[in-house]
Formats: C-alpha cells, sequence, structure tokens
C-alpha cells in the first residue's frame, strides 16, 4: 500500500540487500533471496554489488519504505512479540535488465503472507533490526486500540423460515 492516496500514519525509509547463490540444479541458474534490510537511505544504486565470493553475490536491491497503518498494530504487535520479528521482502520478476525489482517490505505477518499468494513473487522474511522494531514499538504503544473479541449470536430460525417442518396436512409443526 503506497503512493499519494496512502492512509500510513508513519514510513520508515529501509534498504534491501539480495543474495544471489549459484544454483546445484541443471533447471536453475541463480537463488535468489533477500538477506537484509537495514534502516535509511543508502547512496549505492539499486542492483549494485555488494560482496561477491566464489558462489554467492550480494546486491544491494534498492529502496523500499515500510508503511505502518493504525489498524494493523495488533498484527505488528504480535510480530514484536514473537521474539524474533521480521520483515517480508517482496521481489517481482523484471524482464527490464534485472532479474527482479523490489516491490515492498512490509512489517504486518498478514501482508507478508498475502504476497506469497501473488503468482511468481519471490518472498522472504529476513530478521528485523533493532532500531526498526523500536519504531514500529513505539507506534504500536501510541496508536494500538485493544479491541475485544465479540462473538456473534445467531438468531434463532422462525416457525415460518426455512426451519419450519409441514406435515402432509399442510399444518406447520
Amino acid at each position: 500500500m503506497s503512493g499519494a492516496n496512502s492512509t500510513a500514519l508513519a514510513r520508515i525509509a529501509v534498504a534491501v540487500v539480495v543474495e544471489r547463490r549459484k544454483a546445484k540444479s541443471p533447471w536453475l541458474d541463480f537463488i535468489w533471496q533477500p538477506v537484509a534490510v537495514l534502516a535509511g537511505h543508502p547512496v549505492a544504486a539499486p542492483w549494485t554489488p555488494l560482496n561477491a565470493a566464489e558462489d554467492t553475490t550480494l546486491f544491494y536491491a534498492g529502496e523500499a519504505v515500510i508503511e505502518l497503518y493504525r489498524t494493523e498494530t495488533a498484527n505488528y504487535g504480535s510480530n514484536l512479540a514473537s521474539g524474533a520479528p521480521l520483515l517480508w521482502v517482496v521481489l517481482r520478476p523484471d524482464a527490464s535488465g534485472h532479474t527482479y525489482k523490489l516491490l515492498a517490505v512490509t512489517a504486518d505477518p498478514a501482508e507478508g503472507e498475502a504476497f506469497t499468494d501473488a503468482g511468481n513473487d519471490l518472498v522472504g522474511t529476513v530478521p528485523m533490526p533493532a532500531v526498526i522494531a523500536e519504531t514500529i514499538g513505539d507506534f504500536v504503544a501510541r496508536h494500538h486500540i485493544e479491541r475485544p473479541f465479540l462473538k456473534r449470536r445467531r438468531e434463532r430460525a422462525t416457525s415460518q423460515g426455512a426451519g419450519s417442518v409441514r406435515r402432509r396436512g399442510g399444518s406447520e409443526e
């Protein structure tokens, strides 16, 4: 959820680091996965190689913004309370020269899971840096409103409704 019409109350600028590893498969050349999210605005251009080893290269994939919404504070809170909070990074296949383009980064587990439903997107989790966890924790503390769970009560069927039984003579029971 980004753009001019966004209702986000807070935004956190982040940089995403992605690993490209040589695949040990005859069907794939490389395996890609997000490995880190860093707070702040980097000075490197997207897809700048950061480190190369024998079969692995780290790339700065680009900048994203984690948007925080008042309605999702329960999800952020449960992520933080897990003891090992995560960020979900979404990369979309890109035919314009790079294998992927950075689509989104979210701290909302439900939104991260929803991204896995979208076709060919690569969705991976990375540990949430402490500075980002602190910012999200402050946001939750300021904006969370505990909403009690209210179980809906069913209304009983009326004698004229689908629950009534007709006898052969036309009278209802």
